[in-house]
């Protein structure tokens, strides 16, 4: 597990009303860099909210979110994905007309239009070979060479969550947002998952915050977890501690027999 505390991202007293019914209340939430931070809790508690305000898909009634010391309450989602910020979702979001080698690609390229030396480069040659070295080198890190031509809409849920792991890799970020990844997963290909996100982080210096209703995955890889119910924070430490906190037992893990 990592030992490093630095904060890369918080939000500070985060709320969050859709008309009127407050889904965040006032939550403080910090995510240690190069370390693997679970939000649990149960369905409703307002974990995919607190996803959409902090990745910008949504603007907090009140309070504030930031990113490497940054204010970006207020900033564009593609200006946070800019800064490093890339996110998966709940329903898988691939391109399933596409095979899953270009399903990389296309995010790829698109991080080539993002600074000007990225567009020097593309325009010589579309970027094509820098982008194509990154997409071999995942391909082969998440294991989906047998798959790599294969149109996304044919491969199993499992895989297809690596693809989406994969095309959020590709823009380089700082921080990934995974929204219960190992969703539709066999146990095998959970640990796996596993691997490669702790790989990732320990090895390849990425800062995860992770919803998952895994509980085994979340207590087995997660250095830190927060822990929502009717949108305010009931518990936040280590994973041995939040799983002994009698407020979640009662509100989502249940007491233990």
């Amino acid at each position: 597990m990592s030992d490093r505390s630095l904060s890369l991202l918080g939000t500070s007293a985060l709320t969050v009303d859709y008309g009127g019914n407050r889904a965040l209340s006032s939550v403080d939430l910090d995510v240690p860099e190069r370390a693997i931070t679970g939000l649990i809790g149960p369905n409703g508690a307002g974990k995919t909210t607190l996803f959409n305000a902090v990745s910008g898909l949504l603007t907090p009634s009140a309070g504030t979110v930031h990113f490497d010391g940054r204010d970006i309450t207020r900033l564009d989602p593609h200006r946070r994905a800019r800064l490093g910020i890339a996110r998966t979702f709940q329903r898988l979001e691939l391109f399933t007309d596409l095979t899953v080698r270009d399903n990389l690609r296309v995010a790829g390229e698109m991080r080539m239009t993002w600074s000007p030396l990225g567009r020097v480069r593309a325009g010589r040659d579309g970027g094509a070979s820098a982008v194509a070295r990154d997409v071999d080198g995942l391909v082969e890190r998440l294991g989906l060479g047998a798959v790599a031509d294969v149109e996304a809409s044919e491969v199993p849920t499992g895989t297809a969550r690596l693809v989406e792991l994969g095309r959020a890799l590709m823009i380089r970020p700082r921080l990934l947002l995974l929204d219960e990844p190992a969703s539709g997963q066999t146990d095998d290909e959970t640990k796996a998952f596993e691997r490669v996100l702790r790989d990732l982080v320990d090895r390849h210096g990425l800062t995860v915050l992770l919803i998952e209703h895994d509980m085994s995955l979340v207590m087995g890889i997660c250095d830190h977890v927060h822990v929502l119910d009717f949108g305010e924070t009931i518990a936040v430490g280590a994973p041995d501690a939040v799983r002994a906190d009698a407020r979640v037992q009662e509100a989502y893990l249940g007491t233990p027999t």
